[in-house]
């Protein structure tokens, strides 16, 4: 797939990038346009970050990459409204606490296994529900 930047910061294959190489992880028309959204939405996370960088390890997962994924059918990833990411100069417990902090609306805020962050969004109005997820379970983040 020709690499098309969405925004400034954020492109087409950044958010659609697989370590499933063989499985197709190409974007439906409705996937591609939450994808636009989504990626218009990091950089709003990224000016809350103080502008520092966001590297993407999953965003988009077509059925079969989801799949592969061991991830649940009704995923955010799967409609292409969801992004995991790092960031190099934060730790994911300092990420969730600038984002909750902030006034964007995010739909889930997730530090996952405190390594990376999940953060979703929706066309609902925003639940701004901020979560740990970890070997010892699901729980608020607090």
């Amino acid at each position: 797939m020709k690499n098309v930047w969405l925004t400034e910061h954020f492109s087409l294959a950044e958010l659609t990038v697989t370590d499933h190489r063989t499985l197709d992880n190409t974007p439906d028309p409705v996937a591609r346009a939450n994808l636009l959204r989504l990626a218009k939405f990091l950089e709003r996370v990224k000016t809350v970050l103080g502008g520092k960088p966001i590297i993407v390890t999953s965003a988009y997962r077509s059925k079969a990459v989801n799949s592969a994924c061991g991830s649940k059918e009704t995923s955010q990833h799967r409609i292409g409204c969801a992004a995991d990411f790092r960031v190099p100069a934060m730790t994911p417990n300092d990420v969730v606490r600038a984002i909750v902090a902030s006034d964007i609306d995010y739909d889930q805020c997730i530090r996952e296994f405190d390594t990376w962050t999940h953060l979703s969004i929706t066309s609902l109005p925003a639940r701004r529900m901020s979560l740990i997820i970890d070997r010892a379970g699901t729980r608020l983040f607090s």
